[in-house]
């Protein structure tokens, strides 16, 4: 190097660095994209993408040609620096040009293009692809050796490089992303996508209208009974049963009723022979089982059982789907609004048969849900006993007071959510 100029030496550095800040935001950029975006685009045909995507697809061969070229610039800017160093300023040279070139690499060629890569990977990662792509093909030889002597160490410990985990979301992280998505998902959106997430975490105990609500008829009752229950039923479908809802016989269409009776057909017996059959469900069934079910057995309703076969409640296919996107104008279950008032002090009666589930989705509350149901199981499960009448106690941070009791059930309780205390010493909220 002694016949090259010393301005031509600070040109060569200038140019080994700027190369070596190439490939520092090259692997960074390349790195840090995303690769569902980088899938989209590669599924609409964009061009670029599909090249950076062929690069990605052997990680191992893109990160040792970067690291080569990288390594290789860098070891070269050290020989010229050294070079300058000794000519400028003697044997001292040497230290001057290690420390300066440190840190004009740590500057200019690793912490300032990283950064500007991890910003911007797309404005990176996809113009360097043209170079990356012929260079591979060029270098070749020297990273399939590189990769080679690597591989061969990462087997020793028993790591396949070429085995990949895949882009696949878990259920939590894909939660996350719908989270993240903000103002390119409108909230409606994101609160049903997050609600069919939440499907297998819900079963049909939690939604189920309880076997004490289910509106049903007695087949044994008289039949004027029975046909004034039918005219002013709420409800598409009944449920009919003799004596108790355990020996239910099956669902009746109330259209199917009616035109028994425009045919004057109307009778106990034609009426037995209209039903629809029992379609029953275990009470552990999670609703996106349930829905699967329903739509490959074509119904829409359903009693749920236990584990000993006794009906427990009643769940309908509107139920699922109000899990989903919110309630419809019709419910069978009993109205939330009837089951809460807000007090002027800012405490809020409940009463005892409220579900738990709906209490927490409409009030925004915190109340556990792995146990009982209602307010009422949930304060007897607390308390572990049937408690007497103006007793306080705190569930789950909540400052809960028992207002009335009567036939060995809380009737109405008030829960003052002003007083709440997170349980979690750590929690923000």
């Amino acid at each position: 190097m002694d016949s090259i100029a010393t301005s031509t030496l600070f040109i060569i550095l200038g140019v080994l660095v700027f190369c070596s800040a190439y490939f520092s935001s090259s692997e960074t950029g390349m790195m840090s994209l995303n690769r569902y975006r980088l899938k989209h685009l590669n599924n609409e045909g964009h061009r670029t993408a599909r090249r950076v995507q062929k690069l990605l697809d052997r990680p191992d061969r893109l990160i040792g040609l970067i690291l080569i070229g990288n390594n290789l610039v860098n070891i070269a800017a050290s020989a010229v620096a050294t070079v300058i160093g000794l000519r400028l300023f003697g044997d001292v040279g040497i230290a001057i040009a290690t420390f300066a070139l440190t840190l004009i690499i740590l500057v200019f060629a690793e912490v300032t293009p990283k950064t500007l890569a991890a910003l911007y990977p797309e404005k990176i990662a996809f113009p360097s692809s043209y170079i990356l792509k012929p260079l591979l093909v060029i270098l070749f030889p020297f990273v399939w050796a590189v990769n080679g002597v690597t591989n061969g160490l990462l087997a020793l410990i028993k790591i396949n490089p070429t085995d990949s985990q895949g882009d696949e979301l878990s259920p939590e992280e894909l939660r996350t992303v719908v989270f993240e998505a903000g103002n390119l998902i409108p909230q409606k959106h994101q609160d049903m996508l997050l609600s069919i997430l939440e499907l297998e975490n819900v079963s049909a105990e939690d939604i189920m209208v309880p076997r004490n609500e289910i509106v049903a008829i007695d087949i044994n009752d008289e039949w004027k009974n029975i046909q004034k229950q039918l005219t002013y039923a709420q409800h598409t479908r009944v449920l009919l049963y003799r004596d108790t809802i355990d020996d239910a016989v099956g669902f009746v269409h109330v259209r199917d009723a009616l035109r028994l009776l425009s045919k004057d057909q109307f009778s106990k017996a034609s009426l037995l022979r209209a039903v629809r059959e029992i379609y029953y469900t275990p009470d552990s069934t999670p609703l996106h089982t349930l829905m699967y079910k329903f739509q490959a057995e074509r119904e829409r309703i359903g009693l749920v059982v236990d584990e000993y076969g006794d009906i427990q409640g009643l769940v309908t296919l509107e139920d699922i789907l109000e899990e989903i996107i919110g309630d419809f104008t019709t419910n069978m279950m009993p109205d939330y609004h009837k089951q809460t008032n807000q007090q002027q002090d800012g405490s809020v009666l409940v009463d005892g048969s409220t579900n738990i589930r709906d209490l927490n989705k409409e009030m925004n509350w915190h109340f556990p849900i792995e146990g009982p149901k209602t307010m009422n199981g949930l304060i007897l499960e607390e308390l572990g006993e049937i408690p007497e009448n103006n007793i306080s106690l705190r569930i789950a941070g909540y400052p809960v007071e028992i207002l009335e009791c009567s036939d060995n059930m809380i009737e109405s309780v008030r829960v003052m959510p002003q007083f709440y205390v997170s349980p979690f010493p750590d929690d923000e909220d």
